[in-house]
C-alpha cells in the first residue's frame, strides 16, 4: 500500500494491497523503485462496458468482472492496464489486489466522458478539481497505480487548442495535491497524433514551470497498419525522432491499427525493440474487450469471455519481445525541456503559457454571499432531461446578458492568458453572477431578476465581493502558480466532498452537447 512517510508508522502492517514494488520516474524513463530495473509497459487498454445501478462504468469496483478477466490478462503476459473510467466510491480492493498479485500495474484516467474538460467550451472549476482529487484519494493507496492521466485527446484540432491551457492547469493542481499528500505518482496527458498540432501539443505540455509540466506524455497512435508496413513507412520512425532527447517518459497510451484484419501487431517488435526502447516506455494496445469497433482481444458476455483472433496474435507478438533497458543507477538523465509554442491562429495554437488560476470553492462561495439575484437552482439536476433544460437555460442567460454587459469576471481567454476572478466557479455560481450583474445594471427594477423563473432575489450577506479573492479553501496549494486574472491570486484547492452532488461546468456542457448533437 502506497502511503506518505508520515503515515507509514501509523499504518504499519495494516496494508490493504498485495505487495508490489512501486514504479518511479528518473529523467525520461520509468524504473522499479526496488530493483532499479527499467520498466516497459506491456499493457492493454481495459474498459469492460460495466454499467452499475449508479450508471457509472467502474470495472475496478466489479469483483466478478475482475475475476473473469484476470486469467486472460495473465495469459496474455501483460504487466499493465490503462483504465479510462473509475469512480471514487465503491470498493476497489479486490480488483486492485488481484492485479497487484499478478504483477499488473494500473494507469488511471482522472476524467470520465462527463467529468472532463470540454474541448468546445473549456473550463476547469472547483468541482472538477474536487472530483479529480477524490479519485486520487481513493486510488493513491495502491502501489500498483503508477500514473494518472489528466486528460485524453481534449484538444484534437487547431481551433480548440485553447482547451490545452485548462488541461495543463489540471495537471498543475493535481500534481500539487499529490505532492501535498506526500506521494509520488506522476500526472500526464494522452493525445491523438494530429499532424497539424502534433509538435505544438508535445512542446506545450513539456514547457514552462516545472510544477506545470506533464510528468509523462502519452500518445494514441494508430499508424502502423498491417504486415506490409515498416517502422519507417508507418511514420513510427518520425514519431520516435520527434521525442528523442525528451526530458520526461513517453508512452503509447493506445496503439493497434485495425484497418487490416485480423491484426498481427507487427509494430510490437519496434515498440519493444531497438527501434523505440531508447525513447518510449512501451505502450497499451487498444483494447481488451470486443465492441462494435472490432478492436477487442476478448469477447465478454456476462461472467465469461472468449478469445478473439486478435488475442492469439497479440499474445504471440508480445511473447516474442524482451526489451532491453538500463539500470536506474547507471542512467543519467540528459533530456531537454521544450520551449512553449507561439500562440496565434497562424501557428495553429491558441493556448497561452499563462494558465487558469487554481480553483477555490471558498472564493466562489464568498462571491455568492455578495449577490442580490441568484439562481433558484442550488444543486445540479441529476436526470438527463433536467440537465439538458438547465444547460439550455444557462446558455441563453449568458448569451442574453453578456451581449450587453462585460462578463469578464466569470470568463477566461486561454489565448491571451487572461482569466476572470470567478472563471473557475461552477455553473450555478457563474450564472448567478451573470444574472446579478444584469439585475444591478437595471437598478433592481421589477422583473429584472426573473429570467423566466430561473432566478430570484435574496438578501446578500456581504455588501460587496472585495474580500472574496483572498479566500482560500482549507487545503490550500500555497506553492502552485496561478494564471493572470487582474485580481489577487487564489492559490487553493477544493474539498473533494462537493463532487458527490455537483457537476462541473464542463460536465454540464458535455452532457448537454451529447444530448443535443
Amino acid at each position: 500500500m502506497r502511503v506518505s512517510v508520515a503515515s507509514a508508522a501509523v499504518i504499519g502492517l495494516a496494508a490493504t494491497a498485495v505487495a508490489i514494488d512501486p514504479l518511479v520516474i528518473k529523467g525520461s524513463k520509468w524504473f522499479n523503485s526496488k530493483s532499479g530495473d527499467q520498466f516497459f509497459a506491456k499493457g492493454v487498454d481495459y474498459q469492460p462496458d460495466i454499467t452499475s445501478t449508479n450508471q457509472i462504468r467502474d470495472p475496478l469496483a466489479d469483483k466478478a468482472g475482475c475475476t473473469r478477466d484476470l486469467p486472460f490478462l495473465k495469459d496474455l503476459g501483460v504487466n499493465a492496464i490503462r483504465v479510462y473510467q473509475t469512480e471514487a466510491f465503491g470498493n476497489h480492493d479486490d480488483c486492485m489486489n488481484m492485479l497487484a498479485d499478478a504483477g499488473i500495474y494500473v494507469m488511471l484516467d482522472l476524467s470520465t466522458p462527463t467529468e472532463t474538460i470540454n474541448r468546445d467550451s473549456p473550463s476547469f472549476d472547483a468541482d472538477l478539481l474536487g472530483y479529480y482529487q477524490s479519485k486520487i484519494d481513493t486510488f493513491s493507496k495502491y502501489d500498483n497505480v503508477f500514473a494518472f492521466l489528466a486528460g485524453n485527446e481534449v484538444a484534437n484540432s487547431a481551433n480548440n487548442t485553447d482547451s490545452a491551457a485548462y488541461v495543463k492547469a489540471a495537471i498543475r493542481d493535481t500534481r500539487a495535491y499529490i505532492k501535498k499528500k506526500g506521494l509520488n505518482i506522476p500526472v500526464g496527458y494522452a493525445t491523438n497524433d494530429d499532424g497539424d498540432i502534433r509538435w505544438q501539443q508535445q512542446a506545450y505540455f513539456d514547457c514552462g514551470s516545472s510544477d506545470e509540466q506533464a510528468e509523462f506524455y502519452g500518445l494514441n497512435l494508430y499508424e502502423y497498419c498491417g504486415e506490409d508496413a515498416t517502422f519507417e513507412t508507418s511514420g513510427y520512425a518520425d514519431v520516435v525522432k520527434n521525442f528523442t532527447n525528451w526530458d520526461v517518459p513517453v508512452i503509447l497510451t493506445e496503439y493497434g491499427c485495425n484497418a487490416i484484419r485480423p491484426r498481427t501487431f507487427p509494430e510490437i517488435k519496434s515498440i519493444y525493440g531497438s527501434d523505440m526502447t531508447d525513447v518510449f516506455s512501451g505502450g497499451f494496445v487498444y483494447e481488451y474487450v470486443e465492441e462494435s469497433n472490432k478492436y477487442g482481444l476478448v469477447d465478454v458476455s456476462g461472467k465469461s469471455g472468449s478469445k478473439t483472433e486478435d488475442y492469439t496474435n497479440f499474445k504471440k507478438a508480445l511473447a516474442a519481445t524482451n526489451p532491453k533497458g538500463v539500470s536506474m543507477k547507471s542512467y543519467s538523465a540528459s533530456g531537454k525541456q521544450q520551449s512553449c509554442p507561439k500562440v496565434g491562429k497562424q501557428y495553429s495554437w491558441l493556448a497561452s503559457s499563462d494558465l487558469p488560476p487554481t480553483p477555490s470553492n471558498a472564493t466562489c462561495e464568498c462571491m455568492m454571499k455578495s449577490l442580490s439575484c441568484v439562481s433558484k437552482t442550488t444543486e445540479m439536476p441529476t436526470s438527463n432531461g433536467d440537465l439538458k433544460t438547465f444547460g439550455e437555460d444557462v446558455g441563453n442567460i449568458f448569451g442574453q446578458v453578456c451581449a450587453d454587459i462585460d462578463c469578464g469576471d466569470v470568463s477566461g481567454d486561454a489565448s491571451t492568458g487572461k482569466y476572470g476572478k470567478y472563471s473557475f466557479c461552477n455553473a450555478i455560481q457563474r450564472v448567478s453572477w451573470v444574472m446579478n450583474a444584469w439585475y444591478e445594471s437595471q437598478r433592481g427594477v421589477d422583473g429584472s431578476c426573473d429570467f423566466n423563473g430561473f432566478a430570484s432575489t435574496t438578501k446578500p450577506e456581504l455588501s460587496n465581493d472585495s474580500t472574496c479573492s483572498d479566500q482560500k479553501d482549507s487545503s490550500s496549494n500555497s506553492d502552485s502558480k496561478d494564471g493572470k486574472d487582474g485580481s489577487e491570486e487564489t492559490g487553493s484547492e477544493t474539498s473533494s466532498a462537493s463532487t458527490v452532488t455537483t457537476l462541473s461546468v464542463s460536465a454540464v456542457f458535455a452532457i448537454v452537447a451529447t444530448m443535443l448533437f
